[in-house]
């Protein structure tokens, strides 16, 4: 066992070596997540009135998560009874006081140019506080390839991105779009530099491509730590080919109690009243349920034994009745305090994190491990918030 421990340590450490960040600080931008999708239960599986995602609802996650600290919130995108993202986080701009809000877009859902402008819009109702998540999944009531969503999802980041650094007539002639516009004044963002962050998340090879070439966080589900390693390994090469750097960051759900024993006894609690069928049935209705990714911690879960645990305090049970990230850390404060910094010792700079009851777990997790993080925000720190920012809605010359 010692000879392993000491070959795991040095292969880790050869690991670590080849993974190139982005943010050198050793902080983590530290999210939460919002059930806009009909994803928040007391018992998984089983519906509950009261978490239905309604405005009120999910809004009231997000601004407990505003006001708890917290420096992020995903806004998931699906077709299902719930929130449009982007709507949302246009309605949430005003009732906020400092979190941002990552806002999932699917790709081709809305034509190239509007899309720059919906967003702009929402950028400067919230003064900088908006980043998206980039989704390349089928459209809903579509199948589609593999390689022509990916080669879409190219197309549109390469046109927000150019709208947002560029001014004057633009125009675009490419596979899957073709179009000029006389000005791009109606796509300039608040936020400079680039404009708003893109994160996106997929292990595909042509997933992993894209963002190694366009987006600025790559984004993981739970895996073992080595399998992890490999991954940013990969990305990290493959971003060189671009000469870019990305950031890491990890989707996970959290399961935090003031001893172990009780936050173990709360993960049984919270699939013990889940019917098998009903949890395929919840799965297979989100459009990335057959997903690399999804099949990926399938796989694992099926490896995990009878207490669904991968590793230490990483409990694969959520997955049971979740497509997309299925598993939690489960632990005592201190336990979750220490997987946290050793992803950040890995080099992670992001944690989008959720639990059952979503509101509940974000009060919980505020309280026993929150303050315990070093912590940042990475739109900041990329210097994509500057002071006074001069565009067509704030001070620049009306044209």
């Amino acid at each position: 066992m010692q000879q392993i421990r000491a070959e795991w340590k040095f292969n880790r450490a050869e690991q670590l070596s080849q993974i190139r960040i982005r943010t050198q600080e050793r902080a983590a931008e530290v999210a939460w997540f919002s059930a806009l999708c009909s994803d928040d239960y007391r018992y998984l599986g089983v519906a509950d009135g009261s978490l239905r995602s309604s405005f009120e609802h999910c809004s009231e996650i997000v601004q407990t998560a505003d006001r708890l600290g917290y420096q992020n919130i995903l806004l998931p995108s699906g077709w299902i009874a719930g929130q449009d993202a982007l709507t949302f986080a246009a309605g949430m701009a005003g009732r906020t006081e400092q979190i941002n809000q990552l806002v999932a877009l699917r790709m081709g859902e809305v034509w190239p140019p509007m899309l720059a402008r919906a967003i702009s819009t929402v950028d400067h109702m919230s003064q900088g506080r908006l980043c998206i998540n980039i989704i390349s999944s089928d459209l809903p009531g579509r199948k589609e390839d593999n390689a022509l969503r990916y080669a879409r999802s190219g197309e549109i980041i390469q046109i927000l991105q150019r709208m947002w650094r560029e001014s004057g007539p633009f125009e675009w002639h490419g596979e899957h779009y073709q179009f000029a516009v006389p000005t791009t004044e109606p796509a300039q963002t608040y936020q400079q530099n680039g404009g708003p962050l893109l994160y996106f998340g997929g292990i595909s090879p042509a997933a992993q491509r894209l963002c190694a070439e366009f987006c600025d966080v790559y984004l993981m589900w739970p895996e073992t730590e080595s399998e992890l390693l490999r991954t940013m390994t990969s990305l990290s090469r493959q971003a060189e080919d671009f000469d870019r750097t990305l950031d890491f960051g990890l989707r996970i759900h959290v399961i935090v109690r003031e001893t172990e024993a009780e936050a173990r006894a709360a993960a049984d609690k919270l699939i013990s009243r889940l019917d098998p069928e009903r949890g395929r049935e919840i799965k297979n209705r989100s459009q990335d349920s057959s997903s690399a990714g999804v099949m990926r911690q399938d796989e694992l879960r099926k490896q995990s034994g009878g207490d669904l645990y991968l590793e230490p305090h990483l409990w694969s049970g959520i997955g049971l009745a979740r497509s997309g990230c299925g598993s939690a850390l489960v632990g005592d404060p201190d336990q979750i305090v220490a997987r946290l910094n050793d992803y950040l010792d890995m080099g992670m700079r992001a944690f989008i994190l959720s639990g059952y009851p979503h509101l509940e777990e974000c009060e919980l997790f505020a309280k026993y491990v929150l303050p315990k993080l070093p912590q940042c925000r990475l739109n900041e720190l990329q210097g994509r918030l500057v002071a006074d920012p001069v565009t067509p809605l704030t001070t620049a010359e009306r044209t």
